[in-house]
């Protein structure tokens, strides 16, 4: 009969040999790097290769590292610039562990290597702004000062161990008090400016019409100067006519002028007219040729 013991040493012997060889094998992802420690001391250089490795259990152990790029969002910050115009700086950086060895020791972890890139980074922000005016920094020269930040930065984290890629200025502006101080005397100044347009165009309307106005009476003063001319032009011509008329045959004139008189006068309406049947009106009414009782004829009434 078999010896149970056997069976269970060789259980154990077998548990023993799967915790030992886990405990010796690590792997490193595709996104990360590794640093083998041995009683909490680093040896070797940093494991870049992904795949299966090994260390010695129980006395060595991995710490991993991202080697992705990673991002440092720095606190907003007064920055006084160089014109004495305070400004509101928000700024964040990109970076890399570029020596994952040399970060261990600095730093060890990615939370405390972001605080001092964040400290640093906030620090040349205000030193490299200090020096510029503030159209130089939201305008002017913002990228050739990116750059300077950025070269200064990553001239700090090479001692932490990592790579600054990328520095970002997201808003640099006036404060918000001081900016609704600035946008009010903007708008007053505006509104000023408005103002002085639209009392600008009322004189120049008032300018224009009273031009026009003017202009108006002296065009109807001419139109009834030369409606004037016309009209006595008209009227002597009208009485040459007549005086033409009457030199050439003098009753045929005078029963004319009747006639029309008649066709005038004697239209019905509302004006009523009282005369005498003997009046001079009448006389080709009694008599054709205009004559008295006494057979003389009336002389022709003279030219218009």
């Amino acid at each position: 009969m078999k010896n149970p013991f056997l069976g269970f040493g060789a259980l154990i012997a077998l548990i023993i040999l799967l915790v030992l060889g886990s405990a010796s094998v690590y792997t490193v992802a595709q996104t990360e790097q590794a640093i083998v420690l041995r009683l909490g001391e680093p040896v070797g250089d940093a494991i870049q290769k992904p795949g299966l490795h090994f260390k010695v259990p129980f006395i060595e152990n991995v710490v991993y590292f991202d080697r992705r790029i990673l991002d440092v969002e720095t606190p907003k910050q007064e920055v006084l610039a160089a014109d004495n115009n305070r400004i509101e700086v928000d700024s964040f950086l990109r970076y890399r562990i570029s020596n994952a060895l040399e970060f261990y020791k600095a730093v060890r972890t990615e939370e405390i290597a972001a605080n001092q890139l964040g400290s640093v980074m906030n620090s040349v922000v205000r030193r490299v702004l200090g020096e510029a005016t503030m159209i130089q920094i939201v305008r002017d020269n913002r990228a050739a000062m990116v750059q300077e930040i950025r070269k200064l930065v990553n001239a700090e984290g090479i001692r932490l161990g990592v790579e600054v890629i990328d520095v970002r200025i997201r808003r640099a502006d006036l404060p918000r008090q001081i900016s609704e101080a600035v946008y009010g005397r903007m708008k007053t100044e505006r509104e000023r400016e408005a103002a002085d347009f639209r009392a600008q165009g009322e004189q120049k309307k008032q300018e224009i019409q009273s031009k026009a106005d003017r202009d108006v009476t002296v065009l109807r003063a001419e139109a009834m100067r030369k409606a004037e001319e016309l009209r006595g032009e008209g009227d002597g011509e009208r009485n040459k006519v007549y005086a033409e008329a009457f030199n050439k045959d003098a009753e045929f004139f005078s029963f004319y002028r009747s006639m029309q008189a008649y066709e005038k006068g004697l239209t019905g309406g509302d004006t009523r007219m009282i005369l005498s049947p003997n009046s001079d009106f009448f006389r080709y009414f009694g008599d054709p040729a205009g004559r008295e009782a006494g057979g003389k004829a009336k002389p022709a009434p003279k030219a218009q």
